[in-house]
């Protein structure tokens, strides 16, 4: 059996290629569909279509249906307008955890709450948005940059008379939150410590948008906000979150070097 496979005379190369060949046509496929034109088992096509979709060579649309990556895409130069977030943010996040060796979220504002992706440091692929992925927006630093560079009327829709409190540090009143987001907006840093757990830290940057608005937010958990920390993180930060709007076709709105050395430290 060729490349250990339970298939007589197919390898697991081949399998791949007949899964890749079948997306020729330019159209999604769903599952069933995929398994028969590649000529595989539903439970062998599901099983490679889910490790490709891991290393973003095919990738799953909102119905469910699995089409080519942007990778791939890439490669056979069919890429002519902008990628979108759902397609670029977890390059970044991977990439982002390799250079700080930390755990790395993206996140997007979702119903009043922060829906995101993550990858923990180790050969671990980033995580997919799901509904138990779920972060409150005033407890975490990737909540309040997303928050700080949010329409009025979103932040007003978020702030009540009190707050949950998840430890004694959670901010839990409007007049803590309005301090915690202008200190966003200035340092264009948002930094939390213990707020959600005890002892776990976190910055996060906005990824900005052509008007100002965060279009989403990157965050990178940190052991302390300590200035070695910090200078060792946030260089790496910034350049990832900035990097992404322009993907994105934002424009970051400029930001000090002043005033992110003063957050870092």
């Amino acid at each position: 059996m060729a490349g250990n496979s339970t298939e007589p005379g197919r390898s697991v190369t081949s399998k791949v290629a007949a899964i890749l060949m079948s997306f020729t046509t330019g159209r999604g496929h769903a599952l069933v569909d995929l398994a028969r034109q590649a000529g595989l088992p539903t439970s062998t096509a599901h099983r490679l279509a889910r490790e490709l979709t891991d290393r973003h060579l095919l990738e799953r649309t909102d119905d469910g249906e699995f089409r080519v990556g942007l990778p791939l895409r890439m490669l056979c130069g069919e890429v002519a307008e902008r990628p979108t977030l759902r397609e670029r943010g977890p390059f970044v996040v991977d990439d982002l955890c390799e250079a700080t060796r930390s755990t790395t979220r993206l996140g997007v504002l979702d119903d009043l709450e922060v829906a995101y992706i993550e990858r923990l440091p180790g050969h671990r692929p980033v995580s997919t948005f799901s509904a138990a992925a779920r972060l409150p927006v005033h407890a975490t630093a990737l909540g309040r940059a997303l928050l700080a560079f949010a329409p009025p009327q979103v932040v007003r829709m978020v702030l009540a008379p009190t707050l949950p409190a998840f430890t004694s540090a959670t901010p839990t009143t409007a007049e803590q939150l309005h301090r915690a987001l202008q200190c966003v907006r200035l340092h264009g840093l948002s930094l939390s410590c213990g707020e959600l757990q005890p002892r776990t830290c976190a910055v996060a940057a906005p990824v900005l948008g052509p008007c100002g608005t965060a279009i989403a937010a990157l965050e990178v958990q940190v052991p302390t906000l300590e200035t070695a920390t910090m200078r060792r993180v946030v260089p790496a930060l910034v350049l990832a979150a900035r990097g992404l709007a322009r993907e994105l076709g934002g424009e970051p709105r400029p930001r000090s070097a002043v005033g992110v050395r003063r957050a870092a430290g």
